[in-house]
């Protein structure tokens, strides 16, 4: 039986897409005894990534959950997706988590990857360690490796073990704390074995390396390497248990996940520096007696699931808790979460990780039973948005009911019914976020729908003012119809909107009928000569006629819109289309591609500068027309590994002219 005295603690696994961490995470499973054998995602029978959207894309999509005990400990592993696209669904799951493993491919290009990840994990001071994965696989050396993954972390990245070769082949490693040599066993346990004579000098240098990083946050560590004295084993561990919690250095162990390697090694160094659960309340600012909401879930035969971690007391079902905004809720049944399967809880104590049934009115990153701060976690920007109509009208009504709670369940998700244009626009990150929601929306709610690029917002406006009379004259027996309104319209500076004024003298047009007149010119505005919302125009009534019997607001309001469509097409209307503000972030060795990349979109270059706090990254600044932005994102993920992300906001409309003003108005006059 697991100490419970300790708590449970959870770790989270991040880092780059394909590094392997769901492979980690099912080593650490099979390692402990949990399962019988090492499932693989490849061959789709992993406990994790085994929702349909995974297993067809071969990577996670969405937060997995895990849990084993290993040598009296208990501990819940939280596998967070890689990809930027989807990142945002374990966030607040790695904000709540102890310790963090950070998986790398032990090559350098594919190793730096994990940037991110470690600037997030930094920020949100979470203690952290480092995981080379593949090590079997490894061409370069470990050192190197270091020497590149350094700049990227302000904490030392100390290495425990250095590798054992046999010619070109990683066989196993020393460990630099034990000073002990262990050989690989695919599946097994690691075999100690004498340390290689060849290797005794670098082991005793590279071994003092890491003392001389630990005694930089010990003095009497220091003091006994200035007198040449061996420390104990005993004060080793020690500075490497709390300069890890401290987040003063960042631990490196390497392995291969698939084969096992190194993997129950990392599992010790998890028992003694994973912090209790108690830190990371701290850390988060938690009161006493709460659980942390990181997720929201919907599907199976249980309904709607909240995801939460349990940070001090015991938690029941059928529990009275508070959120800080002082409702109740009350506890339904509470479920351990391996993958996809639950099993029923009888209570959840200090550090476990559990679903709740039955919560509702709860939301993620909410507290219950107690208070605490959120954290900031930086997510991606959501600019990837489709507009989507469902394949049945039927589904209409189910349409919105499916978004709200795929949205609910996802933080980089939303939805909006833009009125003007008559769509229902689905935002998220990426191309490849939304065509996995759309996935999900039809597997799940039955709801199948058809998506394309949103309408551009384009506007437009005249050139020069115009003066036109708008008359509306009908008889077709009794009372007949007849308004007469004489306008003058104007260009306004841009931005400056819509204005509408009179000049009206001797009762020409009586005053109750001049609103009317201002609603027929506002109606025309809706849709110009050129089939956009017309902008920055002022309109004057100055002149007009009246009938005592047949006039009213109705036959008003026809001629100002009548006056206005005439005047519209007789002022030089032109094109306006919106333009962002865009921010890259990119790494720096994909600058000048990225540059590259705006400037063929008929981008205006801002300015560039160094990001502030990381090593070899830029900020690129730059205004993009909307139209263009289709398609930025996948386009800035292929020029920099998966790592540049941008973000937009509407600045300004700009006059569109040329062959490009002409297509766009021929595609809406003449639809296809």
């Amino acid at each position: 039986m697991p100490d419970r005295s300790v708590g449970t603690r959870t770790i989270a696994l991040v880092g780059p897409g394909g590094a392997g961490k769901t492979s980690l995470a099912e080593a650490l499973l099979f390692a402990a005894g949990t399962v019988d054998r090492q499932g693989s995602v490849d061959a789709g029978n992993s406990v994790g990534d085994a929702s349909p959207e995974a297993r067809s894309r071969g990577g996670s999509t969405e937060l997995n959950l895990m849990h084993f005990d290993f040598m009296g400990d208990r501990f819940v592993v939280v596998d967070s997706p890689g990809s930027v696209g989807f990142s945002a669904d374990g966030a607040l799951a790695i904000a709540a988590a102890d310790l963090a493993i950070i998986v790398v491919d032990p090559e350098t290009d594919r190793a730096i990857l994990a940037e991110p990840a470690l600037r997030q994990l930094e920020a949100l001071g979470i203690p952290r360690l480092i995981f080379v994965n593949k090590i079997d696989q490894a061409r370069g050396s470990i050192r190197g490796l270091l020497e590149a993954l350094q700049p990227m972390s302000a904490a030392p990245l100390v290495a425990r073990q250095i590798p054992i070769r046999e010619g070109e082949k990683i066989t196993g490693f020393v460990d630099l704390a034990l000073e002990r040599a262990f050989h690989y066993r695919p599946g097994k346990a690691s075999e100690q074995i004498d340390i290689p004579a060849g290797l005794a000098e670098r082991e005793a240098q590279d071994r003092f390396h890491m003392l001389e990083q630990l005694a930089d946050h010990d003095d009497a560590l220091l003091e006994q390497l200035l007198m040449d004295e061996q420390p104990d084993r005993a004060t080793i561990f020690a500075d490497l248990v709390r300069e890890t919690r401290e987040t003063l250095v960042v631990p490196v162990l390497f392995g291969s996940a698939l084969n096992g390697f190194g993997v129950r090694r990392l599992m010790k160094a998890l028992r003694h520096d994973a912090p209790p659960p108690a830190a990371a309340a701290e850390r988060l600012g938690a009161k006493t007696g709460c659980a942390f909401v990181f997720k929201i879930y919907h599907g199976g035969n249980m309904g709607r699931l909240a995801l939460a971690r349990v940070f001090d007391g015991t938690l029941s079902e059928g529990a009275e808790l508070k959120t800080p905004e002082g409702d109740s809720v009350r506890v339904g049944t509470l479920f351990a979460v391996q993958g996809e399967k639950t099993a029923k809880l009888g209570r959840a104590e200090a550090g476990d990780v559990v679903a709740i049934a039955k919560a509702e009115g709860v939301s993620a990153g909410q507290w219950l039973g107690g208070a605490g701060k959120g954290p900031k976690l930086g997510l991606p920007a959501s600019n990837y948005a489709l507009a989507i109509t469902t394949q049945e009208r039927k589904d209409d009504v189910r349409l919105s009911t499916a978004l709200q709670k795929l949205c609910e369940e996802d933080p980089s998700l939303s939805w909006e019914q833009d009125e003007a244009l008559h769509e229902t626009r689905l935002k998220g990150i990426s191309d490849e976020h939304l065509k996995v929601t759309l996935g999900k929306l039809k597997r799940r709610y039955g709801v199948a729908v058809n998506a394309k690029p949103p309408i551009v917002g384009f506007k437009e406006s005249i050139r020069k003012p115009v003066t036109q009379r708008g008359r509306h004259k009908k008889q077709s027996g009794g009372h007949g119809q007849f308004g007469d309104a004489v306008i003058e319209v104007k260009p306004l500076g841009r931005g400056e909107g819509f204005r509408f004024d009179e000049k009206i003298h001797g009762g020409t047009v009586p005053k109750q009928y001049i609103p009317a007149v201002e609603a027929g010119v506002r109606d025309a505005l809706a849709k110009g000569p050129l089939g956009f919302p017309v902008v920055d125009v002022a309109v004057t009534l100055i002149d007009g006629s009246y009938h005592t019997v047949d006039s009213s607001e109705l036959a008003f309001r026809t001629a100002g819109r009548i006056g206005m469509n005439e005047a519209l097409a007789l002022a030089a209307p032109h094109l306006l289309e919106p333009v962002h503000k865009v921010r890259v972030t990119t790494p720096g060795y994909a600058t000048s591609r990225v540059t590259s990349a705006i400037a063929s979109r008929r981008g205006q270059m801002l300015g560039m500068d160094s990001r502030p706090g990381w090593s070899r990254w830029d900020v690129v600044e730059a205004l993009v027309p909307e139209v263009e932005l289709q398609g930025l994102d996948a386009e800035l993920r292929s020029l920099s590994q998966g790592l540049a992300t941008y973000e937009a906001e509407f600045d300004h409309l700009a006059e569109l002219n040329g062959k490009l003003a002409e297509e766009v108005a021929h595609q809406v006059l003449e639809p296809a």
